[in-house]
Formats: C-alpha cells, structure tokens, sequence
C-alpha cells in the first residue's frame, strides 16, 4: 500500500507560481513510478508529469510546454511539482499518483494509488 498527500494548492493569478508537494510513504513506494495528474471542470482527468524514482527519470504531458517542472526529494520522500507561468486553463485539481512499472503513463486508469487532490485556481 503507498499512501500519497497533496499540499501547495492555492489561487494565483495569471503568470504567476505555485510549488505542490507529495509526501510518500508506505510498502516500497520508492519503486514505483510517480508523477502528477490534473482534473479541470467538465474535463477528464490528464497526465502532467512522472519521474521515475529510482534514477529520476522525467516525462511530461504534451502540454506542458517547459512550464512545469517535476521533481523529488529522497531524503525527506517528497515529489514536487513547480508550476511557472501559470495560466486560467491550468486552473484544476491536481493529483499525485504512483503506478508499478519504469515508464510513466499518460492513462489514469493504469495508476494504482492516488491522493486526495489539491486546488489550483488562476485567475485572470
């Protein structure tokens, strides 16, 4: 079982920044792979980010467009995500999740555990 806690959503305006965090912790969580997904109003659920933990390895939705950069911190088992240049269409839940294998997918139904989401809001 991995268990996974979202932290650092907020409401910021256009081009701003935000940091959110992932803790993680239990049953070797460290070999899985784990990464970000957002949720928008009246949209599906879409692939962000995902780092492989072990070499850290990165991936990011298409998207993304080098705003965003994915992270982690192996001593204190902490993902980041940093959010730059933000726009309204970002405006979103976010969601940690992690999921067995080496390669991140961009299919949400391929993950297996999920935190409870953290808001993110950009206004104009």
């Amino acid at each position: 079982q991995v268990h996974l806690v979202e932290s650092g959503g907020g409401l910021v305006q256009a081009g701003g920044s935000l940091r959110l965090s992932c803790e993680c912790s239990g049953r070797n969580w460290n070999r899985y792979v784990v990464g970000w997904f957002r949720q928008g109003p009246g949209k599906e659920r879409e692939f962000v980010a995902g780092i492989r933990w072990s070499d850290s390895n990165t991936d990011y939705g298409d998207f993304v467009k080098g705003r965003f950069t994915i992270s982690r911190d192996n001593v204190e088992s902490v993902m980041y995500l940093q959010l730059n240049n933000l726009e309204p269409e970002d405006t979103a839940v976010y969601y940690c999740a992690a999921m067995t294998g080496t390669v991140a997918s961009r299919a949400y139904l391929l993950w297996d555990y999920w935190g409870q989401g953290t808001q993110v809001t950009v206004s104009t």
